[in-house]
């Protein structure tokens, strides 16, 4: 068997909903079944087959081949089997995806990882703003998996967060980890303005120091012996994580003015 594929066969002029298209979804249909499937785009619908050059019959490995920002929704809500981006990737990558392995070989846009519950996201380059936030009105983030980036991530990276693990190899923007209630946040790049505006609880494990603001309150320098397991959780993937085991960090508190227990890791070079 090989994978399914769908080739983009046609320049879209709006933003195509792809939720339809998951390997837990179209178990057991015939290809001419997945052709005819009709995906939301703009205020009209397009059969899958006016989209996509349909290929291959294994529906729990599914390929988007010529991949852009305009397949929204890749991989949404997913509870099994594996998909690869070969391009770009729209808006909510994995989005309340449950289970399953999500890799985008290029550039993902804002809200990859939105209400995600477990499962393996990785985005070879960069992620764009909310990654692994909640979607617009809702009071939950991300609240469970793995959501690997090997660029950089815009704004708001973790908003909301609840549970899960990021790990961002490059920068991250403004206010990473706002009103994060738990989870851990990596960034080995620098970060932007308010890292950790809001923050009730959580982690945000960095390379660098960030210029913060005055309510994260600084705890001085300890030995954290749990940190070597928690890198040593890193190694069966491919992260540049993976090299690191240091124990001695620089903590802080906060965010002090929202009454939060949340901590600020900079580890020690």
């Amino acid at each position: 068997m090989s994978a399914l594929t769908f080739a983009v066969k046609t320049s879209l002029q709006h933003s195509i909903n792809c939720s339809a298209l998951t390997p837990d979804a179209l178990a057991g249909k015939t290809v001419s079944e997945i052709s005819d499937i009709k995906l939301a785009h703009g205020k009209n619908a397009l059969r899958v087959n006016d989209v996509f050059e349909v290929s291959g019959n294994d529906t729990e490995h599914i390929v988007f081949k010529n991949a852009s920002s305009k397949l929204d929704y890749i991989g949404a809500n997913m509870v099994s089997g594996s998909i690869s981006v070969d391009g770009n990737a729209g808006a909510y990558l994995g989005f309340g995806m449950k289970s399953g392995d999500i890799h985008c070989l290029g550039n993902a846009a804002a809200f990859a990882a939105c209400n995600m519950r477990g499962g393996l996201l990785t985005i070879d380059g960069n992620a764009g703003d909310f990654l692994g936030a909640g979607s617009e009105g809702s009071r939950k983030g991300m609240l469970g998996g793995m959501v690997l980036v090997k660029g950089n991530a815009g704004d708001r990276a973790g908003d909301q967060m609840r549970r899960g693990l990021i790990l961002i190899e490059g920068n991250a923007g403004d206010y990473c980890g706002s009103r994060m209630i738990a989870g851990t946040i990596g960034v080995l790049g620098n970060l932007g303005a308010y890292a950790a505006f809001n923050m009730h609880r959580g982690t945000l494990l960095l390379k660098n120091r960030p210029q913060l603001h005055a309510t994260m309150q600084d705890c001085g320098t300890h030995t954290l012996p749990f940190l070597s397991l928690l890198f040593k959780s890193f190694s069966t993937y491919d992260t540049r994580f993976n090299q690191y085991n240091a124990q001695r960090v620089q903590r802080f508190v906060g965010d002090a003015a929202y009454s939060g227990n949340g901590e600020i890791l900079i580890l020690s070079n």
